[in-house]
């Protein structure tokens, strides 16, 4: 019994002491670490100022009824928690410690509790209440489909906040990304009397209440305009409305109010409203900015939140600034089995872990090139820049001497949401090509020619082959799918004629991994190569997608929306905010999440196991 003692604690040793894995990704929408700022001002713009010192990615701030106090949310500790402070940025003080993302916070009127969301316990974006005296935290609501931006009444008897509850979001219009819908619900404080108040059909959020207790401020738009209201600057002519609506009919009655998309509707003294107004006019000038229903402008700048003081004469609000980011910062991870690093768009790493590649933008150029980035030095190199062409990353060959990868329009990807897919044909885009380069950026070649849209190319383990995704203009069943090219020859062969997408080759070459639209959503699949015991590997009931290889193949990486909204979507101006990173073993069991918060996070990308620089070979 000891020697079996001792051999188990010896083998919790050596897994103790192996590093952990890590994961790069890329976050989407530009909320980056260092991207988020919260600042004080008079209500009319004057007297801004930084609300903290120290600012360490803030947001989201609310006033006490009292005025005295603020609460706000931070990763400053790496997950989203709350905290609260004086408006003069003194006795900055944590409230909540939760591993979970917590955020979206609003005081009862005596000021003694909180009601704020947090993913605690389901993964799902639930309410919460806090008592600010015990900190004992309570669950409110259960359950997927998300609630959001609660607002305690006046008299204290109700809890207005949007909600998901019972909607599967559809998606947008010719597009992948799914719409926002959200209805009007009051909960009592204890967790009693649930019920829905509107039934408009779209988008209604951020409730908050007037003094009558009988009517609520929201914002609202149809499904289909919240593709534009979650931009960070939504295009001209893109619109929301502001309405009171009457908690006792569901009545909404739109108030005036400039045009253009308006959200973050707030009541101020005088029978005024205060909001905020993002897009770009027809002229190309940024509009964004603290607006009110009397015709007066406030602060201005890229706006995401903002909460005025009870007397109306002060604002709190957060703003997004520009953060230029080195090749890899270093994320928080659920399981510290696992070390995440927000990098690029789609990094491949090369075999020695030295170097990835990820596609993105020079100066002077609206087209996406491909990057060949070190982290150990920090630079961010073009390997190819085409002149009429969007660059699209593929992946190293196996003696990473070659990059392969595709060339072409893309707009699906690359020209925010102005191209619509209602057909497979319609992704041909007026074709696009594969494309191989030596690593020195020299021996560029074009592996395809023709009017198929070809993209995503991965190696074989032996070099001698390419699996990559078409799309083309005859008819789903003969030219739409994955299919395989023998280097040597240029031959290509049928692998699947299925809306697939993301081919990759496992490491260890017995199975090609891709992701497949099906039953409304897109699942993760793997195919043997020569098409062969085809398995479904998840069924996520959301979007399971951007995957990729451990480089011993046992594991895969993933992005999926299974965990639903934790926001509205116009405060995290990014197309899929939901996106968390998952990993599971190759036969798509031990699944596990790995992030959790609001933003948009996908595209995660392996890199590989290095021994130590000391260890003996």
């Amino acid at each position: 019994m000891r020697i079996l003692t001792l051999a188990v604690a010896a083998l919790a040793l050596l897994c103790a002491a192996q590093p952990p894995r890590k994961l790069s990704f890329a976050r989407a929408g530009g909320i980056v670490p260092g991207t988020m700022q919260l600042f004080i001002a008079a209500a009319d713009g004057t007297d801004e100022h930084p609300l903290l010192a120290a600012p360490q990615d803030d947001y989201d701030a609310v006033w006490a009824p009292d005025g005295h106090s603020l609460v706000f949310t931070s990763d400053r500790n790496g997950s989203g928690d709350l905290y609260r402070v004086n408006p003069d940025g003194t006795n900055l003080t944590q409230l909540t410690s939760d591993p979970a993302y917590e955020d979206q916070a609003a005081f009862s009127p005596d000021g003694k509790q909180l009601v704020f969301v947090s993913t605690r316990g389901t993964g799902y974006a639930n309410l919460w209440t806090l008592d600010l005296t015990t900190k004992r935290a309570k669950a409110l609501t259960t359950g997927p489909g998300g609630d959001f931006r609660p607002a305690w009444s006046p008299d204290g008897k109700w809890i207005a906040f949007a909600s998901g509850h019972g909607i599967t979001p559809p998606f947008a219009e010719g597009r992948w990304e799914r719409q926002q819908l959200t209805e009007i619900y009051l909960i009592h404080p204890n967790g009693s009397g649930l019920k829905k108040v509107t039934s408009a059909g779209g988008f209604c959020g951020s409730p908050k209440w007037l003094p009558d207790n009988q009517h609520v401020l929201a914002y609202c738009s149809t499904a289909q305009e919240t593709m534009q209201v979650r931009r960070n600057a939504p295009e001209p002519g893109s619109q929301s409305r502001l309405v009171s609506i009457d908690i006792t009919t569901g009545a909404l009655t739109q108030l005036p109010a400039d045009p253009g998309v308006k959200i973050n509707p707030s009541p101020l003294p005088g029978n005024n409203v205060g909001y905020i107004r993002k897009g770009v006019d027809d002229s190309g000038v940024y509009y964004t900015g603290l607006y009110d229903s009397k015709g007066s402008r406030g602060p201005i700048g890229a706006i995401r939140a903002a909460a005025w003081s009870p007397d109306g004469k002060r604002v709190v609000f957060s703003r997004r600034k520009p953060t230029t980011l080195p090749p890899s910062v270093k994320m928080i991870s659920r399981n510290p089995n696992y070390q995440l690093n927000i990098s690029g768009i789609l990094p491949a790493f090369n075999p020695s872990g030295k170097q990835y590649l990820t596609m993105g933008a020079v100066p002077g150029s609206k087209l996406a090139v491909l990057k060949v980035n070190t982290p150990e030095t920090g630079k961010s190199e073009v390997l190819y820049k085409d002149k009429t062409r969007n660059a699209f990353v593929g992946g190293w060959s196996p003696r990473a001497d070659k990059v392969v990868f595709s060339l072409g329009t893309y707009a699906a990807f690359f020209d925010g949401f102005r191209s619509e897919f209602h057909k497979p044909g319609d992704r041909i885009e007026g074709g696009a090509q594969l494309a191989i380069i030596n690593a020195d950026g020299t021996g560029f070649e074009e592996l395809t020619s023709g009017p198929d849209n070809n993209a995503f190319p991965s190696y074989s383990p032996d070099g001698t082959r390419l699996v990559f995704r078409t799309f083309g203009k005859d008819g789903p069943a003969s030219t739409m799918g994955l299919r395989i090219m023998n280097l040597q020859i240029k031959a290509v062969t049928k692998l699947t004629s299925d809306y697939d997408n993301f081919p990759l080759w496992s490491p260890r070459g017995d199975l090609i991994m891709f992701a497949r639209q099906i039953d409304g959503a897109y699942d993760i699949f793997t195919i043997k190569p020569d098409g062969t015991s085809l398995k479904r590997l998840t069924n996520g009931k959301g979007n399971d997608a951007h995957m990729s290889w451990s480089f011993d193949g046992e594991l895969i990486a993933f992005a999926s929306s299974r965990m639903g909204f934790k926001d509205e979507i116009a405060y995290t101006d990014a197309p899929q905010p939901y996106g968390e990173i998952f990993v599971m073993r190759f036969d798509g069991t031990h699944v596990e999440q790995l992030t959790d918060n609001q933003w948009e996070e996908g595209t995660p990308g392996w890199e590989p196991q290095l021994p130590p620089p000391n260890a003996r070979p």
